[in-house]
């Protein structure tokens, strides 16, 4: 039942998408692109259509995780959105993630992402030959 209401969605998202997309290229005056208005119309929109996507697939316990984790690391959410996108729009998520879940993708976003450091010491050895 969850299964078709988010093909619903994505189906009319995908079909409102299509038509702005369609509208913007072969109809209009002698502009050269969108105006700065309709560029800031199709961010919110995108930014709506995320946000339904996300709310569909994850639970309330994990939204919150991922809300909280945006706050600090927005660059890792970010990530973490994404992969949930691609993975809810190429059918691999079958059921709502759980928190557990989302734990498992951010810890494989932050070996991914793991900047590896390594510190080296410089051993120098003094001479004591003048104590003799």
């Amino acid at each position: 039942m969850e299964g078709d209401d988010l093909e619903s969605i994505r189906a009319r998202r995908m079909a409102e998408m299509q038509s702005q997309f369609g509208q913007g290229r072969g109809g209009g005056g002698g502009g050269g692109g969108p105006s700065q208005e309709e560029q800031m119309e199709k961010a919110r929109q995108m930014d709506d259509m995320k946000h339904s996507i996300l709310s569909q697939v994850l639970d309330q316990p994990a939204r919150a995780r991922l809300n909280t984790i945006a706050m600090t690391k927005p660059e890792k959410a970010k990530m973490v959105e994404n992969m949930l996108i691609q993975m809810a729009k190429s059918g691999q998520l079958q059921s709502k993630i759980g928190e557990d879940q989302l734990k498992g993708l951010l810890e494989r976003v932050s070996e991914q992402t793991q900047k590896k450091t390594t510190v080296k010491f410089k051993r120098r050895v003094l001479d004591d030959s003048d104590e003799d």
